[in-house]
């Protein structure tokens, strides 16, 4: 009682990237709480989920079996967490923030009275004092996100209710296999004991799923761009650079919105988190919403008209001038000293 718990997403029998990194992450947080780090998994076809679950430092898989629970749908995988949590009550949930965990999340949330933090960017242990009452809680959530448009970074906490439910976004935490041996606790689940057949009113009869034709989130190196750029025109330097130098092409969500660019290649915390080794920005003021999708780039290029852009306090390396003056050089110095 009173664990970390993870909800494991799974797709054909392989568990998601965000869940793995919620895995990594939960398993530093329990060890700061001293506790054990427990992993749910719901579907059908599971036998190989355990051996994907321990080595990142999972001590407990609780596993619930049944065709009915593949695909996804709301209202067995609902029943089946709100049945477990209150028979174990967690202190802290983690799911990731896809459209089945902010469809999962706020369900079970609601169900317990608990409360919910949606697209953390960062998650940490610590203490609060309500100064009206002075009362101190000891060993909280840090539940940690931009708000209000991006404008702060807000730290939310949850002092009475439990669990303390997060969903953070793919990407945004690392993922690390804390050791190979690791091995944990299979408890296996009667699934009749949970759900009911009103659960079950919902069939899904057909899939249709098409792949992302970019690959922003494993690209090594990325050129991106913002509403700096100017226009799409110029937008296509950014398309030859990249084109050159073998990288993927992103945007900020003001150059998305403007039509410079595809959405699916947003970076930020409305798009896509991304770690590549060398991040180029483009035009990019550095919003923290765009900041957030980026900031753990090894090597920050920032090209910018403006030498107080908020992204150059990041920026590793920084280049005053305009999209049109600096690519075109980038391109041919490039192409001039590499073989």
């Amino acid at each position: 009682m009173n664990n970390l718990f993870v909800y494991c997403e799974i797709e054909d029998g392989i568990v998601a990237d965000v869940s793995l990194e919620l895995l990594t992450k939960g398993r530093a947080l329990a060890a700061t709480l001293g506790c054990r780090m427990e992993a749910v998994a719901i579907g059908h076809k599971l036998e190989g989920i355990a051996a994907q679950v321990f080595p990142y430092g999972a001590d407990v898989l609780h596993v619930f079996d049944d065709v009915r629970l593949a695909p996804y749908t709301s209202l067995p995988h609902t029943a089946i967490l709100v049945k477990l949590f209150h028979g174990e009550k967690p202190r802290i949930v983690l799911m990731g923030a896809t459209s089945i965990g902010r469809d999962l999340g706020p369900r079970v949330s609601s169900a317990l009275g608990s409360g919910l933090t949606a697209d953390c960017t960062s998650l940490e242990i610590g203490d609060h004092e309500e100064k009206k009452e002075g009362k101190v809680y000891k060993n909280l959530l840090y539940q940690i996100r931009p708000a209000f448009g991006g404008n702060i970074v807000a730290t939310i906490v949850n002092p009475e209710c439990r669990p303390q439910m997060a969903t953070v976004r793919e990407g945004v935490m690392k993922k690390e296999i804390l050791r190979p041996d690791f091995t944990g606790e299979i408890k296996l689940h009667n699934v009749s004991d949970c759900v009911s057949d009103t659960d079950f009113a919902v069939h899904v009869i057909d899939r249709q799923m098409e792949k992302s034709r970019t690959n922003i989130k494993g690209a090594s190196i990325i050129v991106s761009g913002g509403y700096g750029v100017g226009s799409k025109e110029n937008f296509q330097l950014l398309y030859d650079l990249a084109a050159v130098i073998g990288a993927e092409v992103g945007g900020s969500r003001a150059a998305v919105d403007a039509g410079f660019t595809e959405h699916e290649r947003q970076i930020g915390q409305t798009g896509v988190t991304v770690r590549p080794k060398l991040y180029i920005a483009c035009g990019i003021s550095g919003q923290i919403q765009h900041i957030a999708g980026m900031q753990e780039s090894s090597i920050i290029i920032s090209v910018n008209s403006d030498p107080n852009a908020p992204i150059n306090a990041i920026a590793d390396y920084i280049i005053t001038g305009t999209v049109e003056e600096v690519i075109p050089k980038m391109i041919k110095y490039y192409r001039k000293n590499t073989k």
